[in-house]
């Protein structure tokens, strides 16, 4: 199983919590030329009328002005993988197995699957917990992995790992 996992910079912005308060700051950096692969946006619910904007990649050597301009900044404690590659059922389970297994919490994960292909952004609360994260998974594209039920108990999900 072919895994890809990059280190990614994640920019955000707060936005209001109105109709078209997304769309102002996603014009506002699309007016600076950026070309974004995910963006995730939702409300903070410890501050009423006010939303937040995840974006990346902004690559600031290729916009025509600092994304700091238009209201977005790199959040002081996050660090954020992306993994693709073929998707498969089960297969969100394993990556969640995998950085739990090596004492990881994930601060997010966004995922999606388009065709057979599918990428994940996942978010750490610091670099180290990205860095064992990224061993980890690269560890998980190294192995044959399958899920299965157990015929004396549907209800019961088993893993099996092949080396």
């Amino acid at each position: 199983m072919a895994i890809k996992v990059t280190k990614t910079d994640v920019w955000a912005a707060e936005i209001g919590d109105e109709p078209g308060g997304l769309a102002l700051a996603m014009k506002a950096i699309a007016d600076y030329g950026a070309d974004l692969e995910c963006v995730v946006a939702r409300r903070q619910p410890d501050k009423p009328g006010k939303g937040v904007v995840f974006v990346t990649p902004l690559d600031s050597h290729k916009l025509s002005q600092s994304p700091d301009q238009a209201g977005f900044h790199r959040p002081e404690h996050m660090a954020t993988l992306k993994v693709e590659g073929q998707n498969r059922p089960g297969l969100g389970a394993e990556i969640a197995h995998a950085i739990g297994d090596v004492g990881v919490s994930m601060h997010g994960l966004s995922a999606s699957v388009i065709g057979h292909k599918y990428v994940c952004f996942i978010g750490f609360d610091n670099e180290a917990d990205a860095e064992k994260a990224e061993v980890a998974l690269n560890s998980l594209g190294q192995k044959k992995h399958f899920w299965y039920r157990s015929s004396a108990k549907k209800s019961e999900e088993k893993e099996k790992v092949l080396m």
